[in-house]
């Protein structure tokens, strides 16, 4: 199976011989994917799924709203680079956002400020607690969520897809 790369050279080629605007066709496929990667960024980061935010203070849904909010869809590059290359970003600065992704082992510490809700059993954050609990004594290691690659995916998907539909229409 050929690369990815090399899959779209090729339909970019094909473009280019059916007279097409490549650079503008460029553009307007690297922001829709990036777009798309964006979604499923966000779609699969935690809590997600109809998982509820549970616990006082612990589960923002921060992480999931940071990759609109890092994210460059409008594509860099065209003119600058001769229309040949255009850039657009897929991030997210959450300082944890790797540990969620990659998943990350855990060794038994104490975390001063959480507790565990005697009603609920649920640990809550209370800043304003003197004490804490031990942490990672059932748990060794939380697998990764992969996110990023699932977006990564879906990014590549749209552009073969795209640039598929595009040749097809442009030789009719």
């Amino acid at each position: 199976m050929s690369s990815f790369g090399s899959q779209m050279r090729k339909r970019l080629k094909e473009l280019h011989r059916a007279g097409q605007n490549v650079p503008k066709i460029m553009e307007e496929v690297a922001e829709g994917a990036t777009i798309e990667a964006v979604r499923v960024a966000t779609e699969n980061t935690p809590p997600n799924g109809g998982a509820p935010i549970a616990g006082t203070n612990t589960r923002s849904g921060q992480m999931a709203q940071q990759w609109e909010a890092d994210s460059v869809t409008n594509p860099m590059g065209g003119a600058l680079s001769g229309g040949k290359t255009f850039m657009t970003v897929l991030a997210n600065s959450m300082q944890y956002a790797s540990y969620v992704n990659d998943g990350h082992n855990v060794t038994k510490h104490f975390v001063p400020g959480l507790t565990i809700n005697e009603t609920s059993g649920l640990i809550e954050e209370d800043p304003d607690n003197k004490g804490g609990i031990i942490v990672g004594t059932k748990t060794t290691y939380v697998e990764g969520k992969y996110m990023t690659q699932k977006a990564i995916g879906k990014y590549r998907s749209v552009v073969r897809k795209e640039l598929d539909k595009r040749v097809q229409e442009a030789f009719r």
